[in-house]
């Protein structure tokens, strides 16, 4: 049943609210907030199950960028860039190549022997990995295999000006002249822009004597790639052959500079003040050449000799010690001494005169009496030591003299001597 004309409804309207404009305000900044999160923080958070875009390397632009920062002398960053594209692309026979060639030129002859025969492994018959393979032994020593893989890299290209330039540079130091002066000017015939044809006829120039020729194609290679430490470093034995010593000791500094870790630039360079007379500088060269090499016992022996130029006779005997005898230095490192020969005899006889100045016979007359009988053929160690028994003469009946080292020693030379291997660099 249903009451009509009532005042009752089944249905109560709500009684109307007057407006708030804080609590509107307030809704209208969330409304803003969730708006901003949702177009502009959202949109740059990646969604979980898509990967984050990275960028592609491409091995063909990092290998050119490798050239280009060769040609512009950066060596180090070249090789780098170079061991980048090998990781990208390690079946690429060529990159190795050029690695390796870069690696000699910046002095890392290890590393580049290394990648030169993986050049070789990819590919067997690629000349030019053999004639960089050749290289890098002659810088080693390895004298027997180097002209090997010359006579390989030029069977298989007969053009090769690489292979020239380096068989040039390995005929010098085996004395073959004439044959040296043949190989260089046919790289450079066949490539004239080859920055080692011009130094391997360098090479040829410094060591036949044509200094002023010499100076020529160094300077035409230092200005291909000015920041190549050996190219300064042989321009610099180059002045100094002609005693342009302040030229020398400026191309000895560059040399340094460009390859920090050789020791040969400031070994040079001592020498250089030791026959001016600069003693106090030979000793901190001499000394800089330790620090980069300290079990070579022929630093210690330059070290020795700055040593005794300057009187200091006590620090000389150290050093000696070190280079005749052998030991550990102050940092346990292993050094073996010396042998006996014609090319060391001036360091053993200035440690005897060491010796015998500070009254140490019982070790100086050995050292001459060693001399005597290892080097009779060199008349200027003879006189030396000689000279090392009229100092302890005076005073030599008041001790028994005894050998208190045992120093080894060499046959006395006989017939035509060969000069080292690689005479540029000692």
């Amino acid at each position: 049943m249903y009451l009509k004309g009532s005042d009752w409804q089944m249905k109560k309207r709500r009684k109307q609210r007057r407006s708030n404009p804080a609590l509107i305000l307030l809704l209208l900044g969330l409304i803003a907030a969730v708006i901003y999160f949702d177009r502009f923080v959202v949109a740059e958070i990646p969604a979980i199950s898509q990967p984050t875009p990275t960028a592609t390397l491409n091995p063909e632009s990092i290998w050119q960028n490798a050239k280009e920062n060769y040609e512009q002398g950066n060596l180090q960053r070249s090789i780098e860039l170079y061991t980048q594209v090998i990781q990208l692309d390690p079946t690429n026979d060529q990159i190795y190549v050029e690695l390796a060639r870069i690696q000699v030129l910046a002095g890392y002859y290890e590393a580049a022997q290394t990648s030169a025969s993986n050049a070789l492994l990819l590919n067997p018959d690629n000349p030019s990995a053999h004639a960089v393979l050749g290289w890098t032994l002659n810088f080693l020593g390895h004298s027997t295999e180097a002209e090997q893989s010359f006579l390989d890299a030029l069977e298989l290209d007969p053009e090769s000006a690489q292979a020239h330039a380096y068989y040039a540079e390995w005929l010098v130091d085996d004395l073959q002249y004439d044959e040296a002066k043949i190989y260089a000017s046919k790289a450079l015939e066949i490539e004239p822009t080859l920055l080692e044809a011009h130094s391997a006829r360098g090479y040829v120039y410094w060591i036949t004597g044509n200094y002023e020729l010499a100076i020529e194609e160094y300077k035409i290679a230092i200005e291909m790639s000015d920041k190549i430490a050996d190219l300064h470093l042989s321009l610099g034995l180059v002045y100094q052959s002609l005693d342009l010593l302040d030229e020398a000791i400026n191309e000895f500094g560059l040399a340094d500079s460009y390859n920090p870790a050789n020791p040969l630039p400031v070994t040079y360079t001592a020498r250089i003040y030791m026959f001016t007379g600069e003693y106090a500088k030979a000793i901190q060269f001499a000394k800089q050449a330790v620090s980069k090499d300290p079990t070579n016992p022929i630093r210690w022996g330059n070290l020795g000799q700055a040593y005794y130029n300057n009187f200091q006779y006590t620090e000389s005997i150290e050093a000696f010690e070190l280079a005749i005898h052998g030991g550990l230095t102050d940092d346990n490192q292993a050094v073996a001494g010396l042998t006996l020969s014609n090319e060391v005899s001036f360091y053993f006889y200035l440690y005897g005169f060491s010796l015998a100045n500070t009254r140490q016979c019982t070790k100086a007359v050995p050292i001459a009496q060693a001399i005597l009988n290892a080097v009779p053929g060199d008349q200027i160690a003879v006189d030396n030591a000689n000279e090392i028994y009229a100092i302890c003469e005076s005073y030599i009946s008041e001790v028994e003299i005894t050998p208190t080292v045992e120093i080894e020693t060499t046959s006395p030379p006989s017939g035509n001597q060969r000069e080292p291997t690689n005479m540029r660099f000692w």
